[in-house]
């Protein structure tokens, strides 16, 4: 995909060099492979919400669980079927692994509440197409920028929460990981109830003064 960005990028829009990079999830996931693929193509990148490692542990172990659950679902029929697996499966990732613990405490303080807060993501619109979903998730299998992290020239924000499911600090995989960049900071975020989980760096409002930063100190290449 970043390959097609990157066409997107030199063929569709002629354009050379780009100031920043900045993605969010799986975009923050693009801005790594961005960084390692052409690293001469832009002055800075921001990844958020995303490690520069091999997909594993508890991340690709649930993302396993949705395309598992979507496959072995007989309602699934090969692909021409629409299982309600799709859906349940969905909304077990997207509670498992976004929210915030402290958010979603406050916002499903009994047991009633958790219930119909449940009960509504259930009865949500579901647009996507179970195949769709399925590839979604299984396309991240191979993602691994870490053996070319030294090859990054741009100067890096990288910005987590500190209550991100997805990419839990504690692991310390990304200070480890960011020694081997030249010019490269983390930025993390503490978790509270004002804060999402993994979904905390979709809301400027908590990193938007160190990318202003950044844009102002990051040297301009030609």
């Amino acid at each position: 995909m970043v390959v097609a960005q990157y066409r997107l990028m030199t063929e569709g829009l002629w354009l050379r060099h780009l100031r920043l990079v900045l993605g969010n999830s799986m975009g923050g996931m693009h801005t790594w492979i961005w960084g390692t693929k052409y690293p001469d193509f832009m002055d800075a990148l921001v990844p958020m919400a995303s490690q520069p490692t091999e997909m594993s542990s508890r991340n690709w172990m649930m993302r396993r669980l949705i395309i598992d659950s979507i496959r072995n679902d007989p309602d699934w029929n090969n692909g021409t079927a629409q299982p309600r697996s799709a859906r349940v499966a969905s909304v077990f990732y997207g509670i498992a692994t976004a929210g915030g613990t402290l958010a979603l405490q406050k916002m499903a303080p009994t047991r009633e509440a958790a219930d119909k807060l449940l009960d509504a993501r259930l009865a949500a619109p579901f647009p996507l197409d179970a195949n769709d979903v399925l590839y979604m998730w299984d396309a991240s299998r191979d993602y691994n920028p870490a053996p070319a992290l030294e090859r990054i020239q741009a100067a890096v924000l990288a910005i987590n929460s500190a209550d991100d499911e997805r990419n839990p600090p504690e692991t310390g995989i990304m200070e480890r990981e960011l020694k081997r960049v030249k010019n490269a900071r983390l930025f993390l975020i503490p978790g509270s109830e004002d804060t999402g989980g993994h979904l905390t760096t979709s809301m400027a409002k908590f990193w938007k003064q160190p990318v202003q930063e950044l844009l102002s100190t990051a040297p301009r290449g030609k």
